[in-house]
Order: structure tokens, then sequence, then C-alpha cells
């Protein structure tokens, strides 16, 4: 189902022409007012409750759970997608000599982890570029053996929304033995994710891009293998046992919280971030993310037919409907962000590409800004 156009529910003003979600999500009306009503109950910390320390984060994990097929015992509440990857490398017990898959040009935070893993295990980094007319897809399958021991990826590329097929991968995946970590920042919230069909160890993503939150609130799904055994990065006295009593916190204890909740992080209650994302997520799930990426679709194909009519390539092979990489010349990228700049037309350069990235606040008389201002 195609959705009407949403402008109105966000914080944008008239004349601006936003098509950078990739970047930062505006804010919807809803989450700027949950996050207005929050701090002002900041204000008094004598009105907040004990109870407040721990419920609202549990019906974040709810829905959460709910976008990705997962149960709430399977998420837990994370600052940074690169915090969730470093609680997948360090849950990671590879050999010498396997392999590593990453994308060429991966974003930096899910390959610094895995150069590290590689640097104290002794396995090596397999960075996948592909060849032809391969998809991403193809070309991983390509470099996958028996050695591979991991595989860490996204659901598309960063730069241009290039799209591996995870289903795929997944079942090379198992068939091979090896572990799967998925980077959904630039995908989740507009892109379908089910973790049932995917079954990876773990997925990370940022809440502040498709999932319309704040910054420094994100989220780790965390496979149940890693539930009972599974080693947090840091020791948090609210992933106990029992601490939700707080008269009994120094009762020490060495268990943890059921499921993936060992892996919150520290001051996961965050006050003032979780009403801001509990609204956004709401909102996703109200629209249903299989319509969002409908809807998007429909802009990011009119974008590759007007990148054609000026003379542009979009990025090779199949991507995903909410995000597109058109070619630019290297010595136009300079002029034209200024030209867009005060045009009041706002999208990212990531090396080669002019990365576009609308939302429901877009229609197709922003795709017409844009091009006529390229033009």
């Amino acid at each position: 189902m195609v959705i009407p156009h949403q402008k109105q529910l966000f914080s944008i003003p008239e004349g601006v022409t936003y098509m950078n979600c990739a970047n930062m999500a505006p804010f919807l009306h809803a989450v700027e007012e949950a996050g207005i009503r929050a701090i002002v109950q900041r204000r008094h910390p004598w009105t907040i409750s004990a109870d407040q320390w721990f419920e609202p984060a549990e019906e974040l994990r709810s829905l959460f759970a709910r976008l990705i097929g997962a149960e709430k015992d399977h998420v837990a509440l994370i600052p940074s997608a690169s915090y969730g990857l470093a609680i997948a490398q360090r849950n990671m017990n590879l050999r010498p000599g396997q392999t590593i898959v990453i994308l060429d040009q991966q974003y930096p935070s899910n390959v610094y982890a895995w150069q590290e893993l590689a640097a104290v295990s002794g396995a090596v980094i397999g960075t996948v570029k592909r060849e032809g007319g391969e998809s991403w897809a193809e070309a991983i399958l390509r470099t996958m053996d028996d050695r591979t021991g991991l595989v860490a990826i996204p659901n598309c590329h960063w730069t241009d929304g290039s799209f591996i097929d995870l289903e795929l991968v997944s079942r090379k995946v198992r068939e091979v033995g090896a572990r799967l970590v998925i980077d959904a920042s630039q995908s989740l919230g507009a892109y379908p994710l089910d973790v049932r069909k995917i079954q990876p160890d773990f997925v990370v993503a940022v809440g502040y891009k498709w999932l319309l939150g704040p910054y420094n609130l994100g989220y780790l799904y965390a496979a149940p293998a890693y539930h009972s055994e599974g080693s947090p990065i840091e020791w948090s006295w609210m992933v106990k046992e029992g601490s939700d009593d707080f008269t009994r916190l120094v009762d020490y204890t060495e268990d943890y919280k059921p499921g993936a909740r060992r892996f919150d992080a520290g001051e996961f209650a965050s006050f003032i971030h979780i009403p801001m994302a509990k609204a956004a997520l709401e909102q996703i799930l109200a629209w249903g993310v299989e319509n969002i990426h409908e809807t998007l679709s429909v802009l990011t194909r009119a974008i590759v037919q007007q990148a054609g009519e000026v003379g542009l390539e979009v990025a090779p092979g199949e991507s995903v409907g909410h995000m597109i990489g058109v070619r630019m010349p290297q010595e136009r990228i300079a002029g034209l962000q200024k030209k867009l700049a005060e045009n009041k037309i706002y999208i990212s350069f990531r090396g080669s590409n002019m990365r576009i990235a609308p939302h429901l606040y877009n229609d197709m008389g922003d795709v017409e800004r844009l091009f006529a201002s390229i033009a």
C-alpha cells in the first residue's frame, strides 16, 4: 500500500527539501512532543518512580521486537551501532586462518571491530568486491567456503543503497557453519527484516536514521544461543537479576536478567530518549515497514528516471527502494553542494555517489526540485 504524503507529521519548515534520512531523520511532531514531556518531568526527579527505570524500556523492547519478528527477550538497548558490534565481536570465537567476510567500503564501525578480532584471533579479513554484473549476494557467496567463520554485512550498502539479499546469504552461512552479524542501521524501519527467516547471531541498528528516533539510543538483537552464556562489555547494576528492587542492590549476584538484557548499556533507562524512541517506533509500526518501502520505492524509481534524463548514472545492480546512489563526477560535487544548499535542498555525497534518501515527508515535487537544481 502506498502511504499518502506525511510531511504534516514532521518538523520540516516549508521551502525545505530534505532527502537525507540516511544521515539523520527529522523528528516527527509526536517524537518531539514526547521528548518535551520527558524533559519537563526530568526537571523534577522526585516524580520519577522506581518503575520508570525499567518499564518504559520493556515497552520499547516489545516495539522493536515486533519490527524484526523477534521476542522482547531478544532485544538489548544500546547507545550506538559500534557498541552493539563490540558486543558481537566479544562473543565471536574464531580460530587462526578462519575468514571474516566484509564488503568493500563497508561502514567503518562494521570494519574496525572485525579488524581487531582478526588481530587477536589470527583470523583473516576477506573483503568482498563485485565483479562484472554481480550482485552483492553473488559476490559474497563466491568468497565463502569452509574457512569462513563470520560474515558481517549490512542489508544495503551505506554509500548507494545497493541491495544485499540476506536470506540468500544466510542460507550459505548456515551451510558452512559460520556466524552472521548484520548492521541494519541503513535499512531497518524502511526495508523489511525478519530474524526468523535470516537467523542471524546479532543485529544492530542505530535509532536516529530510518527508525526516526533520537541520537544515542539504538538496538541490539541477540540470538537465543547468547542469552545464557553471552559476554557483555560492561557490568551495569541494571542488568542484574533483582536490580529493580533498590533496597537490595548490595545483595550482589552473578545472575543476569533473562534474555539479551545482559547486553543492555549502562543507563539504558534514558528517561528522555526512551519516550521519544517509543513514539517513533509506534508510528513506524502503524504505517507498516512494507508500506513505507513500497511508498519510497515510487520516489526512488522517479529519481532513477530523472537522473537518466539529465545524463547521470545510478549505482549498478539492484538497490533497496528507500535509498539510491546517483554517480556524480568529482569535479561537480563542490559546486552542486553549494547550489543545493542555496536552494534549501539537502542530500549526502558519499564517495562518488550523490546519496538520495527520501522518506514519507517527501513527494514528487521534492524530486523535481532536486533535479531542477542539478540541471
